[in-house]
């Protein structure tokens, strides 16, 4: 799996979640009638059923006014979009190096 999800398992960000994750997707959802709310390039609001809820800014900020109705496709591409955008963070970064050990044998580094 590649992007932000890379060494995580559905589970590792379901545990993050609250405890009542449950009823706060289904409001969100009842709120954006169980429509995607992403916006498509005409402007108008794609006609798919909704089926997962999506953090719009701070993944750890469950209010429901951070929160949106995406059906599977275009959360799957808001996914795709977000870890793409992690990987590029990760890769501007220096590499990492292993600190310098001497050689058991020899003394050398």
């Amino acid at each position: 799996m590649s992007g932000g999800w890379a060494g995580r398992s559905a589970t590792d960000r379901h545990d993050e979640l609250p405890a009542d994750w449950p009823a706060i997707r289904a409001e969100v959802l009842d709120r954006d009638g169980h429509r995607c709310t992403w916006k498509l390039p005409s402007g108008n609001r794609c006609p798919n059923r909704a089926t997962d809820v999506d953090h719009i800014g701070d993944k750890n900020n469950h209010d429901k006014s951070n929160l949106r109705s995406l059906c599977s496709a275009h959360h799957d591409k808001r996914t795709a979009i977000q870890g793409a955008k992690e990987a590029a963070a990760r890769r501007a970064l220096p590499p990492r190096r292993r600190a310098s050990r001497q050689h058991p044998s020899t003394g050398w580094r």
